[in-house]
């Protein structure tokens, strides 16, 4: 028989713990630091852009790759809900048609034209030659694609009074330009502008109109002979004091006395090139002998000097 005053023996035993999972919340962990880290680096970066480089950005990630490459704005070149091709196997409707600049609604992609903006600016800031004259240069992006304008001053002209002669600062500057020029493949035109004041001979004479051509002109010369391609020139425009510069409130204020040089976009090339492009015309004989004459006399007037000269 069994004592009932005997305890009963009870023996626990402990299982073993398993240590394969002692460092998984490590991995855990130095992954969520790692993330951290790598958020916290791209805030840093991002505090020292400008607000036209974060907007660049911004652009740039919503940009899909085929608007990217053809052309477009932005995340579609159309105000379609559902992107895409057309119906068509060949896509001549649709998202992709409209990444060509024959579209009716296309709206060119501008961040090439950013590029090249940052890498003038990027040169001029790193060249201490230029420094004085980077407040009178402005750079922006417009619809027709990138204006670049050189301003006068009252401490430092570009022309003296009433010349088309390039000061020597101003001549530095665009044989600087110049070589930046052809690396965009697109076309330019070259714009001078005046003031509001006129000769004294009158606008019969001698008037801003020729002076705003002759120092657009200047200006062409100078570009080409610092390594631009004659080729690029599309236009050369003397726009007198036709058009003040916006937010300039005098007519007369030196800002008004610029050269805008415009960087094309290819929509606004294909523009002026079919502006450009005149239908043919059947004249008689008797007009081609009145063209021929007056083409003479225009030859022969163009060699003579302004009558301001003569009387001077």
């Amino acid at each position: 028989m069994s004592d009932p005053n005997r305890r009963p023996i009870v023996i626990r035993r402990k299982k073993a713990a398993s240590h394969a999972t002692h460092g998984a919340w490590k991995i855990a962990y130095a992954d969520f630091m790692t993330a951290m880290m790598a958020f916290f680096l791209v805030m840093w970066l991002l505090s020292g852009l400008s607000s036209a480089e974060l907007k660049e950005m911004s652009e740039y990630f919503r940009t899909p790759l085929k608007v990217a490459i053809m052309g477009g704005d932005k995340a579609s070149a159309s105000n379609s809900a559902i992107p895409g091709g057309g119906d068509d196997p060949m896509h001549s409707e649709g998202e992709v048609s409209l990444t060509s600049p024959n579209a009716t609604n296309y709206r060119p992609s501008h961040r090439p034209l950013r590029d090249l903006q940052s890498g003038l600016e990027s040169m001029i800031k790193s060249d201490p030659t230029l420094d004085d004259v980077s407040s009178q240069l402005s750079f922006k992006v417009v619809e027709d694609g990138l204006l670049i304008q050189i301003s006068d001053t009252n401490q430092r002209p570009m022309f003296a009074l009433g010349s088309s002669e390039l000061a020597p600062y101003i001549s530095a500057l665009l044989y600087k330009i110049a070589p930046k020029l052809n690396e965009f493949p697109n076309p330019i035109t070259l714009t001078g502008h005046t003031d509001d004041l006129r000769f004294a001979s009158g606008d019969h004479r001698y008037s801003n109109w020729e002076l705003s051509a002759d120092r657009a002109n200047s200006a062409r010369r100078a570009l080409i002979k610092g390594g631009m391609q004659a080729d690029k020139l599309l236009r050369v425009i003397g726009a007198a004091a036709t058009a003040s510069r916006p937010g300039v409130e005098s007519s007369a204020a030196p800002a008004n006395r610029r050269i805008s040089i415009l960087v094309l976009n290819e929509h606004a090339q294909m523009r002026i090139e079919d502006e450009s492009a005149a239908p043919p015309q059947a004249l008689s004989a008797d007009a081609d002998t009145h063209s021929g004459a007056n083409e003479r006399m225009v030859k022969v007037d163009a060699n003579e000097p302004p009558a301001d000269a003569k009387s001077g």
